[in-house]
């Protein structure tokens, strides 16, 4: 088997047409291919999740630390 094989993945992808019509005008404007569209969006949505689980980590370690203060300030 080659190398290159192992290097991606091959999908189908089954599109109505309206995600199909949106698909293609990203690539458009884009100036760039439909599946280049597609990988682009994967990578930012893996991107903000990762970003959103930090921001939750941060948050549920202030709320721990400046649990006393957050109760005096909420009355």
């Amino acid at each position: 088997v080659s190398p290159r094989y192992h290097r991606s993945m091959a999908m189908t992808l089954r599109l109505d047409a309206e995600a199909e019509a949106t698909l293609a005008r990203l690539a458009q404007e884009q100036g760039t291919s439909k599946q280049q569209v597609i990988v682009s969006l994967i990578r930012e949505a893996g991107s903000r999740e990762g970003h959103e689980s930090r921001l939750r980590q941060i948050a549920d370690r202030v709320k721990q630390r400046d649990a006393e203060l957050l109760e005096r300030l909420s009355q």
